[in-house]
Order: structure tokens, then C-alpha cells, then sequence
């Protein structure tokens, strides 16, 4: 597949180009090759490039999806409130989940959720977050934003907004974005560099479109790469990934 332009973000070998970063992952690759529910060994590894990343001195956020355990927009004749409050609850079992992984590996995090749920994790406040940050912990952001209708990508926009983050980085099945599906089309061309503009007036599908809208809004940038690797976090932080999107 052909690549459309060059990636312009400086190379610097093995150092970060980013001092806080919010990792959007969804719930899919939580359940590595199983399809659904939890793979550990998926998690371990996605944990460990988490912790590596960590370890060079980046602030790391992440806002985990739900969809390896419901989709609750293709529940037929299930309330959509209904629905969407059980994938919520979906996101905080992923996020108890990566978050234990971590402190397996000796790095301290904190599940921070939308809804009150005290004996299981915080209630997200805004500037509790950037003081766990600012501590060296890694938080872990559950519960999309407390309300039906968004998805988890306005989520991690939301979110990445408050804290001031440098990138959103969307790990997913593909190496970025495309100009038409590459798993239909083999001329698809994938984009190096593209404008939040673009994106919404093309419908290229990075986020939603209200997620795409408010990164716009607020100058965040988005990194859209593959996560066949989990190390590839890593390389995309230091600018070492051959393939991907960046949205800006």
C-alpha cells in the first residue's frame, strides 16, 4: 500500500518527542487473539511497553474501551441509556485489569472513573489526575465520561484536553489512516499526515465525529498506529514508526 506523504515529526533515537501522552485503547485488544474478554498475556505485554514508555520519564494516561466485553450499540431492542451504562462498567473491568498489570510491574497507577464506584476506584476530579501525574503515576482513566451517547474516543479527547496532554495516541488493528478501508481495497493509501479537518470533511474515521471535533477544537494531536506490537507505543513516542497517521 501506498503512503501519501512523509511524517515531519522529528527523529530523535531512543528519546521521547513527548512529555505527557494519553494512550486510547480499545476494549478489542484487551482480548489479544481470543475475540473477546481478557487475553493476560496481551495485557502483560501491552503493560510492559506501558512501563517501558513510563520509565523515560512521559506521563501517561490511558482511556481503556469496553468492546471485548459489550458493544452495547448493537444490543436490538435493549434501552441505548441502558446499554451504554453496562459498557461503562465494561471499561472499568478493563481498566481494574491493565491497571493491576502495571503495579505488577512495579509502577504505581490510579483507575480514575467517571461514575462514583468508591470501593473500587476514584472518582475522577480533574485536578486530582494532574496531581497523580505530576507524582509519577500512571492513570487510568474508566467509565467514558459518566454519560450515554459518547464513546470512549470522546472520552480520551475530553480527557487529553484537561490534562493538557501532547498527543493522543490511538493504538489500533491497522497501521493508521486510510483513504478507504485497506482491508477491502489493496490500492488503499495510507495517510502520513492529515488535518482534523480533513478527517471530519472526508469522514476518514479516525474518531467519531464529535471526538474528532473537539480534538480539533482544542489543538490536540492525534498518532493513529497499530498495536500488532505493543512496543510500537514506544517507537511512535520516540518517533521511530515507519507507519502511521498523524492528525493535526
Amino acid at each position: 500500500m501506498a503512503v501519501k506523504s512523509v511524517i515531519e515529526w522529528e527523529e530523535r533515537m531512543g528519546t521521547p518527542i513527548f512529555k505527557r501522552i494519553l494512550l486510547k485503547l480499545s476494549g478489542e485488544v484487551m482480548s489479544g487473539s481470543k475475540g473477546s474478554g481478557i487475553d493476560p498475556e496481551m495485557v502483560t505485554k501491552i503493560a510492559q511497553a506501558i512501563c517501558e514508555l513510563h520509565d523515560l520519564n512521559v506521563d501517561l494516561a490511558i482511556v481503556v474501551g469496553g468492546g471485548n466485553f459489550w458493544r452495547g450499540r448493537t444490543s436490538e431492542g435493549m434501552d441505548r441509556v441502558t446499554a451504554d451504562h453496562m459498557g461503562m462498567l465494561a471499561t472499568c473491568m478493563n481498566a481494574l485489569c491493565l491497571a493491576d498489570a502495571i503495579e505488577q510491574l512495579g509502577h504505581t497507577t490510579r483507575v480514575m472513573t467517571a461514575i462514583e464506584m468508591h470501593e473500587i476506584a476514584e472518582t475522577y476530579i480533574r485536578k486530582r489526575a494532574l496531581r497523580h501525574l505530576e507524582k509519577g503515576r500512571i492513570v487510568v482513566f474508566a467509565a467514558g465520561i459518566g454519560n450515554p451517547y459518547f464513546s470512549t474516543d470522546t472520552t480520551a479527547a475530553l480527557r487529553a484536553a484537561e490534562i493538557d496532554a501532547d498527543v493522543i495516541f490511538k493504538a489500533t488493528n491497522v497501521d493508521g489512516v486510510y483513504d478507504k478501508d485497506p482491508r477491502k481495497c489493496a490500492d488503499a493509501i495510507l495517510y502520513a499526515k492529515v488535518t482534523h479537518d480533513e478527517v471530519l470533511q472526508k469522514d476518514l474515521k479516525v474518531m467519531d465525529a464529535t471526538a474528532a471535533a473537539l480534538c480539533r477544537d482544542n489543538h490536540v494531536d492525534i498518532a493513529v498506529f497499530n498495536l500488532d506490537d505493543p512496543r510500537n507505543i514506544i517507537r511512535m513516542a520516540c518517533g521511530e514508526l515507519e507507519r502511521a497517521t498523524i492528525v493535526s
